[in-house]
């Protein structure tokens, strides 16, 4: 019951990331601190993901990676966005603290209760 709810949480997150990232800027949601943002927002992502999918850490890395450097490709294609290089960056950051931070409480977690 549990893993199932962090799916559809993850997935939820993930669509609200999609949005953030390419609507225009006056629809965006923020809070002014845009590192902080980004990165909280992929590392959240990650650690969610992680709690959905735990036998498949290796793709869920994989894949919140590859959707913040796909997500800031499309950027290009909206004409009031742009994405560069060091927002992947921070995003990747976040992303792997994420799913590294959620991965370490799953292995801390099962020795613990055993």
């Amino acid at each position: 019951m549990l893993e199932r709810f962090f799916v559809v949480v993850a997935w939820l997150v993930f669509a609200l990331i999609v949005f953030a990232t390419l609507s225009p800027l006056e629809v965006r949601p923020g809070t002014g601190h845009v590192f902080a943002e980004r990165f909280a927002a992929y590392a959240l992502l990650g650690a969610l993901f992680v709690a959905s999918y735990p036998h498949h850490f290796t793709r869920v890395m994989s894949f919140v990676l590859v959707a913040a450097l796909t997500l800031e490709i499309l950027q290009h294609l909206t004409p009031d966005r742009h994405g560069h290089l060091t927002d992947v960056m921070e995003k990747f950051a976040g992303g792997i603290a994420g799913c590294s931070c959620a991965r370490l409480m799953q292995i801390l977690g099962r020795k613990f209760w055993q």
